[in-house]
């Protein structure tokens, strides 16, 4: 069985190397505070005090970090993963970022003899506690194969998309839609709740209609419970959503509707929303105006 190396213990990190001990992976932890390793360690994980030394360990080096900046940090800084690797390692970048930097780690990895996927995840806190994530993947097909079954551990379902920097093509796709539905909901509900329906009474219509949304049940309950439990943090979102335009800039692709929602988010970041659920961001139209989605 592979030797598995896991970078980053965020909300969805933790979820997955659970899963991957569950599944009897030899797994070492790295993480920038490393209390939070330590609930790991205690499950039989051994403990890296850096990138680097997590690398050296493993046959497979996943991480999930949380922003292309991480990623250069962990990856290329020093004492980073890259110090660590030798021919034949495989790694696997699960965090969302921008195509360009995915093919930038696939040449410097090719460079060490290394096999690298970018494999961002679908999904949140829940999903990755679960193994219920959604993995889209670019690379080498083959490469995927080898490590397909770890995957497997985490997952409900792998997509296999193209080249390097395809999975994380598609997970900005991907995330562009979420954003959308989000600002969707919190517009219709707000408009509904001005208008003098019962947020319920919408919601149970949202339920059956042909546009129904799992993003809907779940975040229009908790949306009127006032419950904004962080499973995607909304300052991650706007990452995202800055990935997402810069993206389509490159690509001169016109996204009209997705550069006004990232108008909404940073508004709900500047209120100091940040840390909160991405459904954060329909505070923002609240506030614009003037009433509040509640039971």
């Amino acid at each position: 069985m592979h030797n598995i190396a896991f970078l980053g213990l965020g909300i969805m990190g933790q979820g997955m190397v659970a899963n991957l001990l569950k599944a009897g992976y030899p797994t070492t932890v790295w993480n920038r505070s490393p209390e939070r390793c330590l609930p790991f360690v205690a499950q039989g994980a051994k403990l890296a005090h850096t990138p680097k030394e997590a690398a050296q360990s493993a046959d497979v080096i996943l991480y999930c970090l949380a922003d292309d900046a991480a990623v250069e940090q962990v990856v290329f800084g020093p004492s980073g993963v890259l110090e660590g690797v030798r021919a034949g390692q495989v790694a696997v970048n699960m965090t969302t970022q921008s195509p360009a930097l995915s093919l930038r780690e696939a040449a410097a990895y090719q460079a060490k003899g290394v096999d690298f996927l970018d494999a961002p995840v679908f999904g949140s806190k829940n999903e990755a506690a679960q193994a219920g994530l959604w993995i889209v993947v670019g690379g080498e097909r083959e490469v995927l194969e080898r490590v397909r079954p770890i995957l497997q551990a985490l997952s409900a379902s792998i997509h296999y998309m193209g080249e390097h920097g395809k999975g994380a093509a598609m997970k900005l796709a991907g995330n562009l839609i979420v954003a959308s539905q989000l600002h969707a909901l919190g517009e219709a509900m707000v408009l509904a709740t001005k208008a003098g329906l019962h947020p319920s009474d919408v919601l149970d219509v949202l339920r059956v209609t042909d546009f129904k949304s799992p993003i809907f049940e779940g975040v229009g309950g908790a949306l009127i419970a006032r419950n904004f439990e962080t499973y995607f943090a909304l300052k991650l979102m706007l990452k995202d959503a800055n990935l997402i335009a810069h993206f389509a800039e490159r690509l001169n692709v016109p996204i009209p509707a997705s550069a006004a929602i990232r108008e909404t988010i940073k508004a709900a970041v500047n209120h100091g929303w940040g840390e909160e659920n991405a459904s954060a961001l329909i505070k923002a139209l609240e506030l614009q105006a003037g009433v509040q989605v509640r039971a």
